[in-house]
């Protein structure tokens, strides 16, 4: 599989372990940048770049890795068609693909040793979205409301 890893100056060496990890079991891993590390630099162009490659690429993947984790989900998302979720676990990450068809993962990697932010990565991107009506409901209206704006109705609300 194909994934796009994308970073900041906290995020550089664990994008560099994952890399690595990526390309030790069989997948494509694509460096959205930094190409080196610079402990000034910004995330946004990075994991800007490495959403849209994702989502400009059906059926790849895609890794933000900051040192929270935070911003850079913030920057995926504001990308159309990017899901990007927030792991803290590998049940989060888990959920964020089975539930939320997340095709971007985000993470902290001052907030989770390499084995662990690993492992997160191995459960994302082994598990499938279930397609239940409920999930894909959902997504619909998140998608809807990117393309016009319009706040999905929901009872109780006017």
């Amino acid at each position: 599989m194909r994934v796009y890893l994308g970073s900041d100056h906290a995020g550089y060496e664990l994008k560099s372990h994952l890399t690595d990890w990526l390309k030790g079991h069989g997948h494509e891993p694509v460096d959205c940048g930094p190409h080196q590390f610079d402990a000034a630099d910004d995330y946004p162009p990075y994991c800007l770049r490495t959403a849209e490659r994702t989502v400009a690429d059906p059926g790849a993947l895609g890794l933000v890795i900051g040192g929270s984790g935070n911003g850079e989900a913030i920057a995926a998302n504001k990308v159309r068609g990017a899901r990007c979720a927030l792991a803290w676990s590998e049940e989060t990450a888990r959920l964020a693909r089975l539930h939320n068809n997340a095709n971007i993962l985000s993470l902290g990697a001052r907030m989770h040793t390499p084995d662990e932010a690993t492992s997160f990565v191995a459960v994302f991107l082994t598990t499938d979205f279930t397609a239940e009506e409920r999930h894909s409901r959902r997504i619909a209206m998140l998608s809807a409301y990117e393309t016009d704006g319009t706040v999905p109705a929901a009872a109780g609300l006017e």
